[in-house]
Parts: structure tokens; C-alpha cells; sequence
């Protein structure tokens, strides 16, 4: 396979692709606008933070367990027969929130939107593998990478959007479009049954037949690698911000994360302009490890704008280590638990997150804002650790199908050695 640029045209031209990406990512907008948009409703609403915090919490718990056994549905029985009812559920548990007179009730109705809401990244993910599997293979990775970029855009302009129109005074009307661009983005791929990847067998009892590709070694160690990506993005959420207001410079903060999500929007861009010839676990240890080695350079930070070019250096490894985590999980296992296989990582990664917020705000209680950045680079050994066995793992059985003159992924299929 070739080496040279190819760039995401010849992707976004490949029939059904674009529609389906551009629809999952108008409603990954409205997902980024939601728990931001829960905090400026039921402030506005109660004049109670604590309210908002309970909201937000329940909806995210609720997404992170709930989201998993969700999409083991949508493998089972395919999207377009799922995606309405979760659409459905989603739009009655929004409309009772808009419409909720209690605290107890806005928070109960909030959660049920949570469990409702739709994987859209995990879907879009699902239809990519399925459009390319076979040949096209060796593509997945500038794919990945264009679903990096769109969630990563949706998270810098969903927060922006919910922001100006509560500090403007119109909170329904924010949480009301989130719901909105949810609801449509969703509504419009389930429309799309020609990209779909088709459901899953099953057995003579009625189970699918691929359920145990969830309980491999290798998928479990990229769950474990999610985690902890997602510690390090808690750990940075809330450090960074503890360290903007302890150095006087409040102001900084909102300049500080957005370099950080710029430097990773143009990697994760000039990653997947490029098919990569060297394997990906290989990769992910050398991402990984210079995510630590910079990420050192975070809690010996004097100055906003020292910290503003570490964040910048750590921030560009972040996209290729999602793009290569979600091409390995691809790659580890079947294709009808695929959606469950991505949901469970977006729920490890949501777990890690809050767990390393909780640490980093008790951390910078206790020792200052460099005790939570050093969060941050503990969070990368861990990772540099888990990529390491996983490499370990995967080249351990790379070699013994070479034994047996055998090619193929960690299922067993033939694809491209291209990234």
C-alpha cells in the first residue's frame, strides 16, 4: 500500500461516507452542548450549582452505563432499527426536563436523557469500519482521524454555542437546540440504511455469536488504555484552571485549554493525512511515551505561558492515541460488537475523566496547582505501561501467525499492514 498523502478526500468521497459522517457530527455538536447546557438551566432555574452538579453527574453516569448495554442492542438488531427509540427516549426525557418544576424532578429526568442519548461517535465508527473492511482496510486510520477532528470540533464550538446563549439569558432555548441538533443529527443516520452495518448473527439459543471478542485480553487492555486517557484529560480540565486563577491570571484559562485543543485538532489532522507503515501498537508506544516525557514538563511550569507550551506539546499527542485506540479496537474484535466495543471505551475514558477531576480538585486543595498538574504525567506512565503490554501482547501473536504463515488482524481476517 502506498505511503504517499492521500488526504480525506478520496474518504469523504466514497459513497454514503460523507452524509453519514456530517450527520453524526452535527449531532455530536448538541452532545458537547448538553452537560454545560444542564448547569445553565437548573442554575437559572434553582440558583443552586449543587442542583446543576447533581444533573450533569446523573446524566453522565447515566450515558457512561447505561450507553454500553444500548449499544449491544443496536449490534444485535442494527441502527436504523434502534436509533429511533433511543431518539424517541432521548426527545420525551429532554422534553421533561424543559418542562420540570422541581429539583428532583429535573435531575431524574436529566439522568433518563443520559441513558438515552445516542453514541453517535460510536456509530459513525461502526459505518466507517464496515465501508472499509476488506481492502480498504489500511484506511481506517485517516478515518479514525476524521472522526477525532469532528468530535474534537464539536467540543470546542458545542461549549461556546451553550455559553453565549446562557449568559445571554436564553438557557432553555441552549439546552433546547443541543436537543435539537441531537435529535436531527441522529434522526438523519438512522435515515441512512445503505452505510449500516448489517446485525450481527446469532446462535441457535438467539446469542450473538461474537459477544466473547469483548472478554479478550487485548480488548480489555485497550479499556484499560481509555481509562486512562481519559484520567489524563480530567487531570488537565481541572489543573489547568486551578493553576490560571492560583497565579492570578483567571483569564488564562479558557486560552490555555483552547491551545491545548487547537495543537490536537492540527495533529490529529496531519496524522491522518498519512498512511503509516509501522504497526499500531507500535505507534501507540511511541505516542504515548512522548505524551509522558512532555507531560513532564507541566507541573514544573513558573509562568501561564510556560504552561501554555506544554499544554500545546501534550495537547498534539492526544488525537493519534485516540485514532490508533480506536484502529486497534477495530482490530480486536468482531464486527457484531463493534458499537458495544466503542461505547465501553467512551465509558472508560468518561470514568477515568471524573475519577482524575475528583483527584486533581483534592490535589490542588492540598498542594497547589503543580500537585494536580502532576497528575498528568502519572497518567501517562500509566499509559506508556499499558501500551507497552499490549504491544507485548499483540507482536507475541503477530509473531506466532507468522509461524504458521498466517496474515491477518487479532480476529483473524486479512487487511493491510498500512498503519
Amino acid at each position: 500500500m502506498s505511503r504517499a498523502t492521500t488526504g480525506y478526500g478520496p474518504l469523504l468521497r466514497t459513497p454514503g461516507a460523507a452524509a453519514f459522517f456530517l450527520t453524526a457530527a452535527v449531532g455530536r455538536v448538541g452532545i458537547a452542548m448538553t452537560g454545560l447546557g444542564l448547569v445553565w438551566l437548573l442554575h437559572d432555574r434553582t440558583g443552586s450549582y449543587a442542583t446543576a452538579g447533581l444533573a450533569t453527574a446523573g446524566f453522565a453516569l447515566a450515558e457512561a452505563l447505561v450507553g454500553p448495554h444500548l449499544a449491544r442492542l443496536v449490534d444485535r438488531f442494527g441502527q436504523t432499527r434502534v436509533l429511533p427509540f433511543y431518539l424517541l427516549a432521548h426527545g420525551a426525557a429532554v422534553a421533561g426536563l424543559l418542562v420540570s418544576t422541581t429539583p428532583t424532578a429535573a435531575i431524574v429526568a436529566a439522568t433518563c436523557a443520559g441513558a438515552a442519548v445516542p453514541q453517535l461517535g460510536a456509530l459513525s465508527g461502526a459505518r466507517w469500519a464496515h465501508l472499509l473492511r476488506g481492502e480498504r482496510a489500511g484506511e481506517l486510520p485517516s478515518a479514525f482521524s476524521l472522526e477525532s477532528l469532528a468530535n474534537a470540533t464539536g467540543f470546542l464550538v458545542g461549549p461556546v454555542l451553550v455559553t453565549a446563549l446562557g449568559a445571554a439569558g436564553h438557557a432553555v432555548l441552549a439546552s433546547a437546540v443541543a436537543a435539537a441538533l441531537i435529535l436531527g443529527g441522529g434522526a438523519a443516520l438512522a435515515a441512512q440504511r445503505r452505510t449500516a452495518p448489517p446485525p450481527a448473527r446469532p446462535d441457535a439459543d438467539g446469542a450473538p455469536r461474537e459477544r466473547s471478542g469483548l472478554l479478550s485480553r487485548a480488548f480489555l487492555l485497550l479499556a484499560c488504555l481509555n481509562l486512562a486517557i481519559g484520567l489524563y484529560f480530567g487531570t488537565m480540565g481541572v489543573a489547568v484552571t486551578a493553576f490560571a486563577v492560583g497565579h492570578g491570571v483567571p483569564a488564562a484559562a479558557t486560552p490555555l485549554i483552547a491551545a491545548s485543543s487547537i495543537s490536537g485538532l492540527l495533529a490529529g489532522w496531519l496524522y491522518g493525512l498519512r498512511r503509516h507503515p509501522t504497526p499500531a501498537h507500535r505507534q501507540l508506544v511511541v505516542a504515548t511515551t512522548y505524551l509522558t516525557a512532555t507531560a513532564v514538563l507541566l507541573p514544573l511550569a513558573p509562568s501561564a505561558v510556560w504552561l501554555g507550551a506544554a499544554v500545546v506539546l501534550t495537547g498534539a499527542a492526544v488525537p493519534p492515541i485516540l485514532v490508533l485506540l480506536t484502529v486497534l479496537t477495530e482490530r480486536s474484535v468482531r464486527p457484531g460488537v463493534l458499537t458495544q466495543a466503542f461505547t465501553w471505551n467512551n465509558s472508560a475514558s468518561a470514568a477515568g475523566s471524573a475519577l482524575a477531576a475528583s483527584l486533581a480538585g483534592r490535589a490542588a486543595d492540598s498542594w497547589g496547582p503543580s500537585g494536580a498538574l502532576a497528575q498528568a504525567p502519572v497518567a501517562g506512565l500509566l499509559l506508556v505501561v499499558l501500551a507497552l503490554v499490549l504491544a507485548a501482547l499483540l507482536g507475541k501473536a503477530g509473531l506466532g501467525r507468522a509461524r504458521r504463515g498466517q496474515t491477518g488482524d487479532l480476529r483473524g481476517r486479512r487487511v493491510s499492514r498500512g498503519s
